[in-house]
C-alpha cells in the first residue's frame, strides 16, 4: 500500500491560483508514477496530468496545458499541482494517484493508489 493525502483545495476566484499536494508514505514512491485526476458529479474521473518517477517527463489534458504544471519531490515523497489561470470548469474533486507502471503516461486502469481527494472550486 502507498497511502496517499492531498491537500491545498479550496474557493478560489476565475484567475485565481491554487497549488495542491500530494504526501506520500513509503520507500517505494520514489519508484512510483505520479498523476493528478479530477471528478465532477455524475462524470467519469478525466485524467489531469501526470509525471515519471524521475520527474523528466510530464504529460498533461489538453484542457489544462500551459496552465497547470505537475512537479514532485522524491525527498519530501511529494507530488505537486499548480494551478494557475483557474476557470470555472476546473471545478471538480482532484484526485492524486500512484501507478507502478514504466510507461511514460499510464493509463488510469494502471493506477493501484489513490488519495481521498480535495475539492476545488472556481468562482466566477
Amino acid at each position: 500500500q502507498v497511502p496517499l493525502a492531498e491537500s491545498g483545495g479550496g474557493l478560489v476566484q476565475a484567475g485565481g491560483s491554487l497549488r495542491l499536494s500530494c504526501a506520500a508514505s513509503g520507500r517505494t514512491f520514489r519508484s512510483l508514477g505520479m498523476g493528478w485526476f479530477r471528478q465532477v458529479p455524475g462524470k467519469e474521473r478525466e485524467f489531469v496530468a501526470s509525471i515519471n518517477w524521475s520527474g523528466s517527463s510530464t504529460y498533461y489534458a489538453d484542457s489544462v496545458r500551459g496552465r497547470f504544471t505537475i512537479s514532485r519531490d522524491n525527498a519530501k515523497i511529494t507530488v505537486y499541482l499548480q494551478m494557475n489561470s483557474l476557470k470555472s470548469e476546473d471545478t471538480a474533486v482532484y484526485y492524486c494517484a500512484a501507478s507502478p507502471s514504466a510507461a511514460p503516461r499510464p493509463p488510469i486502469d494502471d493506477y493501484k493508489y489513490w488519495g481521498q481527494g480535495t475539492q476545488v472550486t472556481v468562482s466566477s
